[in-house]
């Protein structure tokens, strides 16, 4: 009887020890990421009524700056030597920091409650146009009716200067959100989130320290935020990115306390922001 040879058995089974091979592959790889993400381990967070964590957040933010109808009245002809003819805010970086409170409604619904103290700088650029007359014809003496210098006497016709001014004003600002949370079903170890709700926010200077900025606004304001984000399970932590927007309610302008040379042209002030959220649980 003729023997079978040892390669052309292993010839015969090859499909067998390739899909067996690739079983234990398999394997491997899912307790790999088992130990990298802690698919089974989230700390007990997702199943209890009250859990807690922090978060750090980098943000950008600007004044929302509505005009007065005093600005478009503006008349190169008859205003002043100094008038503004636009105003620019910009979106000016920052950080807060914080932590959450959330509390269980079901597995997809939380209520969160993220107290935080943010820093803020607001950056305006105010442009401002020169009325320069060009001046009144002078009589060459001994001439008869000749004229020096230019002889058109239409103010409309005058040379224009511009000038930008930059002022900024610095806050600390401590906020409480109340947010309500929604997320999808888990899968493996990730789940999408969308949030909102509003926001109490209060200045930590005093009013009269705040007069001197110079653009003097109210310290108190609300805002209303929503934002999305995910959520990354690890073995014994869970972490959260989120990028969530903000518009302030309150018109924060007080015109009487800021200077005459703009305080006319603007009607009422609103912040609002972008700021990413880095949350831990």
């Amino acid at each position: 009887m003729q023997a079978t040879h040892f390669w052309n058995q292993l010839h015969l089974r090859r499909t067998k020890i390739i899909l067996l091979l690739l079983s234990f592959l398999g394997l491997g790889l899912d307790a790999h990421a088992q130990g990298l993400f802690g698919m089974t381990s989230t700390s007990g967070s997702d199943d209890k009524v009250i859990s807690y964590g922090f978060f750090l957040a980098p943000h950008t933010s600007t004044y929302q700056i509505r005009y007065s109808e005093q600005y478009f009245n503006f008349n190169l002809a008859a205003g002043p030597n100094d008038q503004i003819y636009s105003i620019y805010p910009k979106y000016t970086p920052g950080f807060s920091l914080g932590f959450t409170g959330i509390l269980r409604f079901h597995d997809q619904v939380n209520l969160m409650f993220t107290p935080k103290i943010a820093f803020y700088e607001y950056r305006v650029d105010f442009n401002y146009v020169n009325l320069n007359p060009n001046p009144a014809p002078t009589p060459v003496p001994g001439g008869s009716g000749n004229t020096t210098g230019n002889t058109n006497s239409d103010p409309a016709a005058s040379n224009l200067g511009y000038r930008t001014e930059e002022l900024v004003n610095e806050a600390t600002i401590v906020e409480l959100p109340l947010l309500f949370k929604y997320r999808s079903q888990r899968f493996n170890n990730t789940r999408m989130y969308f949030i909102g709700g509003g926001s109490y926010q209060f200045r930590t200077k005093s009013q009269d320290e705040a007069n001197l900025d110079p653009i003097v606004t109210s310290g108190r304001d609300f805002t209303i935020e929503a934002g999305m984000g995910f959520e990354v399970y690890f073995k014994f932590f869970k972490f959260a990115p989120e990028i969530r927007f903000s518009h302030g309610l309150n018109n924060l302008y007080i015109p009487e306390k800021n200077d005459p040379q703009f305080r006319d042209v603007i009607s009422s002030i609103r912040r609002k922001g972008i700021t990413l959220y880095l949350n831990f649980q």
